[in-house]
C-alpha cells in the first residue's frame, strides 16, 4: 500500500485508529478538522549522518506531520492534519487538495449530518475515479435503507448504534466499532462493491 492517499473526514480524534493503521502500512493520510490531534505513530530515526538542520528540514512549516518521511516521498507512511471548519466546505476541500498532493485513493468519512452532504460533496473531486469510500453515520432516522452520498463510489456505509451487540446492556464500546470501522476500511481496500452493515443496537432491546 506505499505511495497511497486516504482523506480522512471527521472529527478530531474520531477515527485515529484508522488513521495509524493506514499510516502504519505506508499510506500518506491527510486529516482536516477544527483541532490538531497527534496520530501515535513512531517518526523513524534519521540517518545516522544527519545532523540537526537536517532533521528539522523534514518538519516542513504549514502542516503538522504526526509521522515524518523523506522529502517528496511518502513510502514509510505519514499522516498531516489540515485545520478546517465543516461550515466551510470548498474551503476545506481546497486545503485538502493542496496536503494530498495528487488524487486520493480512499475516503473515510464520519461526519455529523448537517454538514454530511456538503463537506463529502466538495471533496469527491479530489477522489480517484472509482475510488472506495467507507461513510459512517448514526443508526436511526426514517426506516428506510440509507443512500451513500458519493453514489458514483463503491460504499462502505456503517451504521452506529448505542447498544453493544456482546452484551445489550451496556453501551457499544470503543473496541466493537474500531473493529466495524476498520473491517469496513478492509473491504473498500479489498474492492468490494457498496454494502450497508451495523454495529451496536439502535436502542436497548425489550425483553
Amino acid at each position: 500500500m506505499a505511495g497511497r492517499r486516504a482523506l480522512i473526514l471527521a472529527g478530531t480524534g474520531m477515527l485515529s485508529g484508522v488513521a495509524e493503521t493506514l499510516v502504519r502500512q505506508g499510506w500518506l493520510v491527510v486529516l482536516p478538522c477544527r483541532r490538531y490531534h497527534p496520530i501515535a505513530v513512531p517518526e523513524p530515526k534519521p540517518e545516522p549522518k544527519q545532523g540537526v538542520a537536517a532533521v528539522k528540514a523534514l518538519r516542513a512549516r504549514g502542516h503538522r506531520p504526526t509521522a515524518t518521511a523523506a522529502a517528496g516521498c511518502f513510502e514509510t507512511g505519514r499522516a498531516l492534519w489540515v485545520e478546517a471548519r465543516w461550515d466551510r466546505p470548498r474551503e476545506l476541500a481546497g486545503k485538502a487538495e493542496t496536503a494530498l498532493r495528487g488524487p486520493a485513493d480512499l475516503m473515510v468519512a464520519w461526519v455529523h449530518d448537517q454538514y454530511r452532504r456538503s463537506v463529502l460533496g466538495a471533496c469527491e473531486r479530489l477522489l480517484a475515479p472509482g475510488a472506495p469510500v467507507v461513510e459512517v453515520r448514526q443508526a436511526g432516522g426514517p426506516p428506510i435503507e440509507p443512500e451513500p452520498v458519493l453514489a458514483a463510489h463503491p460504499t462502505q456505509l456503517v451504521l452506529v448504534g448505542t447498544m453493544s451487540e456482546i452484551d445489550d446492556a451496556r453501551p457499544l464500546c470503543h473496541t466493537e466499532l474500531a473493529n466495524a470501522i476498520g473491517g469496513a476500511v478492509t473491504r473498500a481496500v479489498d474492492g468490494h462493491a457498496t454494502s450497508l452493515h451495523q454495529v451496536g443496537h439502535s436502542r436497548p432491546l425489550v425483553r
